[in-house]
This record gives C-alpha cells, structure tokens and sequence, in this order.
C-alpha cells in the first residue's frame, strides 16, 4: 500500500515534524538521524512498535517527504496534533536541528515556517528555541 493514499496517523503525524526538521535542508547527519531516532523511542508508542514497524513508519514519512517535501509532509501532519502535541513535536524540531550544533540557514528558515504551521505563539516558539540552544551549546569546548 502506498503511504501517500492513506491518512496519516497521530503517531505518524508526531514524527513527521522532526524527520521534516532533519530532512528540510537535504541532509540526513549522523547526529540528527541518532537524535530522532533516541527522542522517538522514548516515547511509549514508539517503543511498543518494534524495530520493523518503527522503520516502516519513518520509511512511508521519508517517502511522503520525497514526494510532498517538508511544506507538504507538515502541512498533512499540523491538524492531526493537538496544542501539547504540536509544541514538543517542534521541541523535538529544534532540539535535532541544533545537535550538530551548526544551524544552515535554511534549518532557521525551517523553524519559523513551522512554527507558524504549527499555530505556536511567537513568544512560546522562541522560547523553545533558547531552550534548546542552550542544551546543545558545547560550553566546556575551550574549557582547560
């Protein structure tokens, strides 16, 4: 069954928005797939999956991404969340845009979009958005 025919799941639609983060500037890094992948499974419906169901999932949202690119992927993904699911979904956002501690221009542009998508309030985003900054600062890198 092709993932683009049937509606997405909550489940689907929750991991959509960090695999849309991961893949919204063409790249696919070592840290941001480890990070994605150790959020997610932390949760229990992931967790309950199983390895080949949890793959299955991200492989038809790759797919959905490829065929709709991120715009499309969020935009199938934002209604299915509620307000508390769409705030750590874009927690979860920031959180694997900054881990390689380099943020491309396009992430940046990335992240506003989405925060827009997902009807955040603008002084809740950036605040978020410190949050994570600060958590993915490496601040003992010139330390002796």
């Amino acid at each position: 069954m092709d993932p683009l025919d049937t509606a997405m799941t909550i489940t689907e639609a929750f991991a959509a928005i960090p695999l849309a983060a991961v893949c919204c500037d063409h790249t696919f890094g070592k840290d941001e797939a480890r990070v994605i992948r150790e959020q997610l499974l932390t949760r229990t419906t992931y967790r309950a999956m199983g390895p080949y169901s949890f793959g299955l999932m991200i492989s038809g949202l790759l797919q959905r991404f490829r065929a709709e690119s991120w715009q499309g992927l969020i935009s199938a993904a934002a209604p299915l969340l509620n307000p508390e699911q769409r705030e750590t979904a874009f927690a979860l956002a920031c959180q694997v845009v900054h881990c390689d501690r380099d943020v491309a221009p396009a992430e940046q542009q990335f992240l506003s979009a989405l925060a827009a998508q997902l009807d955040l309030n603008d002084a809740r985003a950036m605040q978020i958005l410190e949050v994570c900054e600060l958590l993915q600062r490496d601040c003992l890198a010139d330390a002796p």
